[in-house]
């Protein structure tokens, strides 16, 4: 049974300073995405085993996450970000002037509407339930889980019990993390006393 859950976004990229979807794709940590992690390290205590999508950006923030707690980085595949398929790449200006059509379609239903030939949040929903499945079954007590913003409100829904809308509307700064007590729907936000700033909005 997880008693605490901290969860860790990667530090901030290249294209995050860009404004570009970056889904399964890779862009590097800048270096004050490394400063970031360095910080948020600061902040860790008392974690079993660092979990981490495998995608490098989050994989470079787990190493110095583990670095400073002398805990082993394990990979795990289902915690990659949500598949953008054709609009990975992409800002949110380039998405609207060329596939306005979808674009407007994803405000009917959020949740449902899926990136074409890539993942809506609900397929990614069952994939953050499957991540922290397989994270329990390590017997990781206290784990940290160092993902993404999109599949990060997916795994805050699984832990918190929270409703699909209500999860969507979070947003996951690269310098917080966030401990979660999931018996107790506890979340509570962590955070440098000198923290860089973040970049300035959030994936919608």
């Amino acid at each position: 049974m997880i008693e605490r859950v901290l969860l860790a976004r990667h530090g901030q990229t290249e294209w995050n300073l860009q404004g570009r979807r970056q889904g399964q794709l890779d862009s590097p940590l800048t270096e004050q995405g490394f400063e970031q992690a360095r910080r948020n390290a600061e902040l860790l205590d008392a974690v079993d085993i660092v979990f981490t999508s495998p995608l490098g950006r989050a994989v470079s923030t787990a190493k110095i996450f583990a670095e400073h707690l002398g805990a082993t980085v394990m990979v795990i595949d289902e915690l990659a970000e949500l598949h953008h398929g054709r609009l990975a790449g992409l800002t949110n200006n380039e998405i609207k002037q060329q596939h306005n059509n979808e674009w407007h379609r994803r405000t009917q239903d959020k949740y449902r509407w899926r990136f074409p030939d890539g993942e809506s949040y609900a397929d990614v929903d069952e994939r953050a339930a499957t991540a922290l499945t397989l994270i329990e079954g390590h017997a990781a007590d206290r784990p940290l889980i160092v993902s993404h913003e999109m599949i990060g409100r997916m795994l805050l829904r699984r832990l918190l019990d929270l409703d699909p809308a209500d999860a969507l509307r979070r947003h996951h700064p690269h310098n917080v993390i966030y401990e979660v007590i999931p018996g107790f729907a506890h979340l509570q936000e962590l955070q440098s006393p000198n923290p860089l700033h973040d970049d300035p909005t959030p994936a919608p």
